[in-house]
């Protein structure tokens, strides 16, 4: 991989030599000396009640916060809480597990718990509709995803194998070599999955019809409230937020691939544009099946995203709790970006950040990156952590989309002769 390159280039970040094991956090904490006794009882009623007011557990996410602001820094990867509270450096891929660990019960005090997966139930596969978009063939489905939800989506099935499938029984069909697949996920927009087949208006975001050419059996599902999921009820879901719903359907989605006879389940990825971008992140940190995520204009830390301001996440389709119970302060989250980023690793990242994007801004993507390599070097693979800054705003052009899936086609293991996209240009 080449050096850090603002122009465009995709990029390795190889933080070894910032010597990340030297940096340690020292947790500093005040005692101040009780008295010998109390004189009064009414000290005993004022101590308890001072006590009472100044000790806030503001979330349970695996680590103590004191008045909601978590023990560790997000942005300091070097260290863990251990059992017994202490701050330690992380020395070994073991330390990391633990600090991974808390960053998963971070995530889950703003989004709500993740259910255990019912890898057992029943897809009850419903086609609506089969066309052939040239060599592609696309089937749009609905899957059972729990007791009283069907995910509405698209599969792309590419050349080789679009004439095997039965769509009577999708899991009949049978391949002499099985194919890798992608989770593609759209960004914002009610033509919800159909964005990423080229048809939502906009240039640049066909990259599910695009990749199912290039030989990848692709999955689309709609984004609540998108899509056919237009009248999607978050409040009645049972969720606590619609980021939650969405890592369980997606999750799903990478269940039905791997029990397609025709995909590799070891050979899995995601990719997203916008609420795409971030949502491919979720998917990964939350699903390790899934060997590689692109996020296109998707992430930057809460600090950096309109200075501050997270009113943009708290909408019932993202993380409500971020008002509700950390107040819009990026300093009470209990997760950042910098962690989900961080805790892909060892699994290839793929981050397209524009130098213009007003949504997410590039210095602090370019901030967070380091930080997440000090991880990607402990794990030895620094550069599966790759940043590609094309000069545009929010969008994902042509010659970016091609980077993205040469890096795709290297580590699903795809040997693809086509090099030009589906749409040749982006008008």
């Amino acid at each position: 991989m080449t050096a850090p390159d603002i122009n465009c280039n995709s990029t390795a970040w190889d933080t070894a030599s910032r010597d990340a094991s030297n940096r340690r956090v020292h947790s500093e904490r005040g005692h101040r000396r009780a008295p010998r006794r109390l004189r009064s009882p009414w000290w005993c009623c004022l101590l308890l009640l001072g006590c009472l007011c100044a000790v806030h557990v503001s979330q349970v996410t695996g680590q103590d916060e004191v008045v909601g602001k978590p023990i560790i820094s997000h942005s300091d990867l070097t260290v863990y809480q251990a059992d017994d509270g202490t701050i330690k450096p992380i020395q070994s891929l073991d330390d990391w597990s633990k600090r991974r660990s808390q960053i998963i019960a971070g995530a889950e005090a703003a989004m709500g718990k993740l259910p255990a997966p019912d890898t057992q139930a029943d897809f009850d596969v419903h086609v609506d509709e089969d066309v052939s978009i040239g060599d592609v063939r696309r089937l749009m489905m609905t899957i059972a995803v729990g007791k009283s939800d069907r995910l509405p989506l698209d599969l792309y099935l590419p050349k080789g194998v679009a004439d095997r499938v039965d769509v009577r029984d999708i899991f009949l069909a049978g391949s002499a070599n099985q194919l890798p697949a992608i989770i593609a996920l759209h960004p914002t927009g009610a033509a919800g999955k159909r964005i990423v087949a080229g048809e939502g208006g906009r240039p640049g975001r066909q990259y599910a019809i695009e990749l199912a050419q290039r030989g990848y059996v692709v999955i689309a599902p709609d984004y609540p409230s998108f899509g056919a999921y237009a009248d999607y009820d978050f409040g009645g879901d049972g969720y606590d937020s619609g980021t939650m719903k969405g890592i369980v359907n997606h999750r799903r989605c990478v269940d039905l691939l791997s029990q397609l006879p025709f995909v590799d389940a070891n050979r899995i990825g995601a990719i997203g544009h916008s609420l795409g971008g971030h949502n491919a992140i979720f998917l990964g940190v939350f699903d390790q099946r899934v060997k590689l995520v692109v996020s296109s204009c998707g992430w930057c830390p809460f600090h950096d995203y309109y200075g501050g301001d997270l009113t943009g996440w708290t909408s019932d389709r993202y993380m409500p709790r971020l008002r509700d119970r950390f107040h819009l302060n990026p300093d009470e989250v209990p997760f950042d970006f910098y962690e989900l980023i961080a805790a892909l690793a060892p699994r290839t990242f793929v981050s397209v950040s524009p130098l213009r994007d007003s949504n997410f801004d590039i210095a602090g993507v370019r901030k967070a990156m380091p930080v997440a390599g000090g991880v990607y070097s402990l794990w030895g693979v620094p550069n599966e952590l790759i940043l590609i800054t094309p000069d545009c705003e929010h969008d994902f052009p042509t010659e970016t989309r091609q980077q993205a899936y040469d890096v795709i086609d290297r580590v699903l293991q795809h040997n693809c002769s086509l090099k030009t996209p589906l749409f040749g240009t982006d008008g």
